[in-house]
């Protein structure tokens, strides 16, 4: 298995001042695709106690497990997906972005490896509206946070 957790080098302090407005849009970016998570329905099973006793490397195995299955979740379940990453934001809220990559489908689980990001606001702003304005695709999030490809 292959993890990778990365970090922002720098984190710039909240200017805003006096009482909290209505609360802000959460989002998670599942591979190429930017998930609104405010709203997420649990299943019955993960909710309360049973939630809070799952440990992260037991979400990430599930995570595995689900793109060992179905290596394009983020297209043809997002509500899977949004699920998924309203886990991992439960579990370690300074993650906003994961990257599951399986080699095969059906490949053993511990195949699937893992990337996570915690992205700045106004990268995850840029992300969303691009999403929102179709122009997202998997060559753009690679650029702006996976980097995967070679320059």
């Amino acid at each position: 298995m292959h993890v990778t957790v990365s970090l922002p080098m720098r984190q710039v302090p909240s200017r805003r001042q006096g009482p909290r407005k209505a609360a802000a849009t959460m989002m998670f970016l599942l591979n190429d695709v930017v998930l609104r998570l405010d709203g997420v329905a649990m299943d019955a099973p993960l909710q309360g106690r049973r939630m809070q006793r799952l440990s992260f490397p037991e979400i990430l195995r599930m995570g595995q497990e689900l793109f060992s299955r179905e290596p394009l979740l983020q297209r043809t379940n997002p509500e899977r997906a949004r699920r998924l990453g309203a886990l991992i934001t439960a579990k370690a809220p300074m993650i906003n972005a994961a990257l599951f990559v399986a080699p095969a489908l059906g490949c053993p689980p511990g195949e699937v490896t893992v990337r996570f990001v915690a992205c700045e606001f106004e990268t995850m702003a840029e992300l969303h509206n691009m999403h929102r304005d179709g122009d997202l695709d998997a060559v753009s999030v690679d650029r702006m946070i996976w980097r995967r490809l070679a320059a």
